[in-house]
């Protein structure tokens, strides 16, 4: 009778430690993902440059654009950073559960800003906007509006990645903490409203 509780018990420790490798392995994959991600948009828009005989449009000619460049490069940092992080077993403390959960949120909102802001730029240049005499530039520069476009579109993925990451670090931070104590509301009167 013993033996069977200690085999059982052992089954479920070597089950529960199975799930957590399982955990930990897609958490580093999802981790990972956006590193390649990354990559991808900032060599398209590194590489994003047009000459005519209009004149020359690079990257670096828009403020938007250079932020989204760096936005990428910090949160490709990142990804590879939080990963070998996450892909050391060791217990999750609440200190490390915290700093995950700012630096998801964080990075999210960097890369959605990043993205936002380009996107805004790519309109104007697609559309223009008569009220500011800002003419269409897609029209003149197609090559360079359609990597930008490619860009901005895998940074949306890469938010995405990030937003399934905050949640999961929301998850494991908020996990940890008690549920609140019901109030039995003894001492304390509560006005009723009706209608």
């Amino acid at each position: 009778m013993g033996n069977d509780r200690m085999k059982e018990s052992a089954v479920a420790g070597e089950d529960a430690m199975n799930e957590s490798t399982g955990l930990r392995t897609a958490e580093t994959l999802l981790r990972l993902l956006p590193v390649a991600l990354c990559v991808v948009a900032l060599v398209i828009m590194l590489k994003d440059s047009q000459s005519n005989d209009f004149g020359s449009l690079s990257y670096s000619d828009i403020g938007a654009f250079r932020y989204l460049v760096h936005a990428s490069g910090i949160c490709a940092g990142y990804s590879i950073l939080s990963a070998v992080v996450v892909a050391i077993p060791r217990p999750s403390t609440m200190s490390r559960a915290w700093t995950f959960f700012l630096l998801d949120q964080l990075l999210t909102y960097l890369i959605l800003s990043a993205g936002a802001i380009s996107t805004e730029v790519v309109y104007l240049a697609y559309k223009g906007d008569a009220s500011i005499t800002w003419s269409q530039t897609c029209g003149s520069f197609g090559g360079f509006c359609r990597k930008a476009t490619a860009s901005i579109a895998i940074t949306f993925i890469v938010t995405l990645c990030y937003a399934v990451l905050s949640l999961i670090s929301s998850y494991r931070l908020f996990s940890k903490y008690d549920a609140p104590v019901p109030c039995n509301n003894k001492g304390i009167e509560i006005p009723a409203f009706q209608t």
